[in-house]
């Protein structure tokens, strides 16, 4: 009897054992299954949180404006030994102390007439702005140029700021010049600035020179340039127009 159950023992034992392996690989099976459903989850999830992250920080670079300044030797910090030392810089630093979501755009080209504005606008404003400080006119009255070309040019760069996007606000920078070009030339000049600004309905800077024109000790050598400190006058004058436009 012993041997018997000793016999049927041994043959049930291996059933046994194979039943066990059986359920044990199904189970294995199973938490394999779980395992990798989870780790998709996570990896989707991963991708998911990585896409939203992308398309806030696009959304971010979108909403930022800019802000071009599109002027001569004044606005390019001819003479300086660092542009980020010239007034447009300057003002980055006021917007970007008070959080304001704005980027300066340096677009001054020494030496620059209305009439080399006039030819490189186009260019210029195939780029997206917000803002746009028109500051050129002074090489052309100490060159004497005719006001009536002067008009006309200033006249034709507004034209294509506002054909590219009628939102697109519009600052212009006034400029007066020293007495020995003559008193009627000299008081033309400055109305041509007031006259444009009105007839356009934009914001308007009377002198960008303010507290520093004439001064020696806030110009460089040559007495036409701001120095550091003169350009940092420059931003403060700028900032009182600019300002209420952000």
């Amino acid at each position: 009897m012993f041997k018997a159950h000793n016999k049927d023992f041994h043959f049930n034992l291996p059933t046994s054992i194979e039943l066990k392996l059986i359920k044990f690989s199904y189970f294995f099976l199973a938490l394999l299954f779980l395992s990798c459903g989870e780790a998709k989850k996570e990896k989707t999830d991963e991708v998911q949180q990585t896409s939203e992250q992308t398309e806030n920080t696009a959304t971010t670079a979108t909403e930022t404006k800019s802000i071009l300044f599109f002027g001569d030797s004044i606005t390019a910090g001819y003479g300086l030994d660092d542009t980020n030392e010239a007034y447009p810089a300057v003002v980055q630093e006021k917007i970007d102390s008070l959080g304001l979501d704005y980027t300066v755009i340096n677009s001054g080209v020494s030496g620059e007439t209305t009439a080399g504005g006039r030819s490189r606008i186009d260019w210029v404003v195939k780029q997206d702005l917000d803002i746009f400080v028109l500051e050129l006119g002074a090489n052309d009255g100490l060159r004497g140029v005719d006001l009536s070309e002067t008009r006309s040019n200033l006249q034709a760069i507004i034209d294509v700021v506002r054909g590219k996007s009628p939102d697109i606000k519009i600052v212009l920078a006034g400029m007066q010049l020293p007495p020995n070009m003559g008193l009627e030339y000299t008081t033309e000049f400055k109305q041509l600035f007031e006259e444009i600004a009105k007839k356009n309905d934009i914001a308007f800077i009377p002198f960008i020179l303010k507290d520093v024109g004439g001064i020696a000790s806030l110009n460089q050598q040559d007495g036409i340039h701001p120095t550091i400190e003169g350009h940092k006058i420059v931003a403060n004058t700028v900032w009182e127009t600019l300002r209420p436009l952000l």
